[in-house]
């Protein structure tokens, strides 16, 4: 994840208790992990920045390493602007200390590296280009695989050009697609008309599976450092939920 722009830095953030007491969010149709993954398919998950694996789908990854799923998680870019202006966090320092932060993240949510195929694309931080992603994809993405990425209207550019990015190269190699919201938790509310809930559904964690999905985050140590860090208190609490929400 990176510094919030348009919707998400014009809200102060929706507090996790305004989430807990939505009742629509209880109503959704429940998944099993074996509706975003069947038995025989490979999930590819497309993150625009170290950590947005984590946080859109890491209760999801959690479930299936302790089953010894394989797959491939591609890191679109090295979250090196994150923190523009920063003379302790400069572009160079995140590159290095993000990719660490991401490892330790992976192994707290019980990947084995070895057998999930890690790619990282060093594509420019707050300038992913949808097109060049796409071309990247289509060596990495195979008939029948489940592509999650991050939700196009999540308020991110990053975000955004990755979904799109996703969406074209699933249609063109007969792939499922899907999408999952990480920033529309802090500026969207409960029952938002901008977010698409008729395909909304929900998946429940296991309580240790979200125990793995809390510590990976806290992995991601450069995201919650300082006086305004980048993984605010109230996105952090509804993230740490024991639910996952996708855009099927």
């Amino acid at each position: 994840m990176n510094q919030p722009v348009n919707l998400i830095a014009d809200s102060s953030g929706t507090p996790a208790a305004v989430w807990r007491a939505a009742s629509h969010l209880q109503r959704l149709p429940r998944l099993r992990p074996e509706d975003l993954l069947p038995p025989g398919e490979r999930l590819v998950v497309v993150a625009p920045h170290p950590d947005d694996e984590v946080l859109a789908c890491g209760g999801l990854l959690a479930l299936l390493a302790a089953e010894g799923r394989p797959g491939v998680l591609v890191s679109v870019t090295d979250g090196e602007g994150s923190h523009p202006g920063s003379p302790h966090w400069t572009p160079q320092r995140l590159r290095t200390t993000r990719a660490v932060e991401s490892r330790t993240a992976l192994a707290r949510l019980g990947l084995n590296l070895p057998r999930w195929d890690w790619q990282r694309l060093h594509l420019p931080d707050a300038g992913v280009d949808a097109t060049a992603l796409a071309e990247r994809l289509r060596a990495l993405v195979r008939p029948g695989d489940r592509l999650i990425s991050t939700w196009r209207g999540d308020g991110h550019c990053d975000h955004q050009a990755t979904a799109l990015a996703c969406a074209e190269v699933a249609a063109q190699c007969g792939a499922r697609h899907i999408e999952a919201p990480v920033w529309a938790w802090h500026w969207a509310v409960p029952g938002d008309p901008r977010l698409p809930w008729e395909r909304a559904k929900r998946l429940d964690l296991t309580p240790a599976a979200a125990q793995r999905k809390r510590e990976a985050i806290q992995a991601h140590a450069s995201q919650l450092e300082g006086p305004d860090p980048v993984l605010g208190e109230h996105l952090l609490e509804t993230l740490a939920q024991p639910f996952e929400v996708y855009f099927t």
